[in-house]
């Protein structure tokens, strides 16, 4: 299985960018997102960033792969998906009926 995550621009390019996530630091292809400004969060797949992230989705993403590394772990979880605990699943808007 292939997971995209969260990865910040640390040194920008018109085609390519250095990014990092904690200790990884890697050149990721700009190509589908085009240039971005150092800072931006983009989310990462097979070293190509698919496309930009504000930082409440890029911190929503970083708390759903912890908490599956802490589930395959053996350690607790539920912190890390405090905003789902106590509320009923809701489909996503195009689904609505």
């Amino acid at each position: 299985m292939c997971l995209g995550v969260p990865m910040t621009v640390l040194d920008d390019g018109a085609f390519t960018a250095l990014c990092g996530r904690g200790e990884e630091v890697r050149r990721v292809s700009m190509l589908l997102v085009g240039a971005q400004a150092v800072g931006t969060k983009v989310l990462v797949h097979i070293d190509s960033a698919v496309r930009v992230l504000d930082a409440d989705e890029a911190e929503a993403i970083d708390r759903a792969l912890e908490g599956l590394a802490a589930a395959m772990d053996g350690r607790a979880f539920d912190h890390l998906f405090a905003d789902l605990i106590d509320r009923e699943p809701e489909l996503p808007e195009h689904l609505r009926s």
